[in-house]
């Protein structure tokens, strides 16, 4: 016994104990629904499709996007089978990783522990986070690969940076916004070694061509021109406007954060895309907060602003300009830098209330952090699948898609 309990004190001591537990947590919750429901839900409908097309040497059916996302949905299939499980396999993993990448981008930003599991916790069990890991679709295989190239881009490591970048762009071109991220903040906050941060775009930009005609051959059967290729995929893609679609989930940049929006991906269980309510409701306080403490030298919070800069403002002038059709899962790779924010706000509150000083303020402090942290956990209850069948919301008796 006494065995056992210098463990626990160890294991307890370690700093990454409660970061296992979420992350174990996550993904028994993923597992338990994996197979739910059995059919192609939302945009699985389109990609799984795909997935079989190549697998039986078909090529791809979808070619305004790039291969590599739809191949780790291809070898998900090819190792389990045609089911949810080799669906959404790769989904969960390139999920899992993203929230153990996530904490490490936080302690690489200098971030405390506690502010670093904080926002690890809020992007873990944030709505869009779990749901978007789910399915068997590409926004997870690019927001991971945007993750590594950040985790990299700290640690000086511009070049495989650069190498990440581009691989996240193959998995969707939206994973290309992850340079525009990190340009703001080297310009804003390093600025050292220019030749090594344009080597980084170059490098960046050289793996997206050079490894697309590998990843087409795999999806196509033959060689494909990366040039053409990319002209095929912004035209495809450029032709998607709102004057010429009807959806009725479309929904502009501004309206994320002006009003909640809701997407249902399915309705029995619910799948739900929504920016988590607790999160959506503090975006400009903490875009705010990041602000005051980035001018006061705080590296964490220049990073979160220009996270949530590259990756959601420029969605703005893209709508103006292209009029481009967008979804509230666009914000999907926007949520982490919120996090980084919340966490370093929820941090400072607590070290309000470990201080000395007696009176309200330390008392206030003190709640606030429980209450947002149990209402940010029943928002995630509220709107997972997982919890689906205790809890019954309106829009459920909708009859699903067929």
């Amino acid at each position: 016994m006494e065995k056992v309990r210098r463990l626990l004190h160890r294991a307890g001591r370690w700093e990454y104990t409660w970061l296992c537990l979420l992350v174990l947590a996550v993904v028994a919750m993923h597992f338990s629904i994996v197979n739910q429901p059995s059919c192609p839900i939302f945009d699985e409908q389109h990609y799984v499709p795909d997935a079989l097309s190549i697998l039986h040497g078909h090529g791809t059916m979808i070619p305004e996007h790039p291969p590599l996302g739809k191949l780790f949905i291809t070898l998900g299939i090819s190792l389990f089978g045609d089911v949810p499980l080799g669906w959404r396999f790769f989904s969960i993993i390139f999920g899992t990783i993203c929230i153990v990448l996530f904490y490490l981008i936080c302690r690489q930003l200098k971030m405390s522990p506690r502010a670093s599991f904080l926002a690890t916790f809020l992007l873990a069990l944030s709505n869009l986070s779990f749901v978007q890991a789910s399915v068997a679709m590409l926004d997870v295989y690019s927001l991971a690969f945007m993750l590594i190239c950040f985790y990299l881009y700290l640690r000086g490591r511009y070049l495989i940076s650069g190498v990440s970048l581009g691989l996240g762009a193959l998995a969707k071109l939206s994973g290309a916004l992850a340079f525009p991220s990190i340009f703001l903040h080297w310009l804003l906050g390093r600025r050292d070694h220019p030749w090594r941060f344009a080597g980084l775009a170059l490098v960046a930009l050289a793996s997206f061509l050079l490894l697309m005609p590998l990843f087409d051959f795999a999806a196509f059967g033959h060689l494909v021109n990366p040039i053409d290729r990319v002209r095929t995929m912004l035209s495809l893609s450029s032709s998607l406007t709102f004057a010429g679609t009807s959806h009725a989930a479309l929904s502009r940049p501004w309206d994320w954060v002006l009003r909640p929006e809701i997407m249902y991906y399915w309705y029995q269980p619910h799948y739900i895309g929504a920016i988590s309510f607790t999160i959506w409701a503090l975006i400009i306080p903490v875009v705010g907060y990041m602000v005051f403490r980035a001018l006061k030298g705080n590296d964490a919070s220049l990073f979160g602003l220009s996270w949530f800069a590259g990756s959601y403002l420029l969605w703005i002038p893209i709508s103006l300009i292209s009029d481009r059709i967008s979804f509230v899962y666009y914000f999907y790779p926007t949520v982490g830098a919120l996090c980084i924010g919340l966490g370093l706000g929820l941090s400072q509150l607590l070290d309000v209330w470990h201080g000395r000083r007696e009176g309200k303020l330390r008392w206030v402090a003190g709640l606030a952090v429980p209450v947002y942290l149990t209402c940010h956990l029943a928002v995630f209850v509220l709107l997972s699948p997982v919890f689906a069948r205790w809890i019954a919301l309106p829009l459920l008796q909708v009859v699903p898609p067929a």
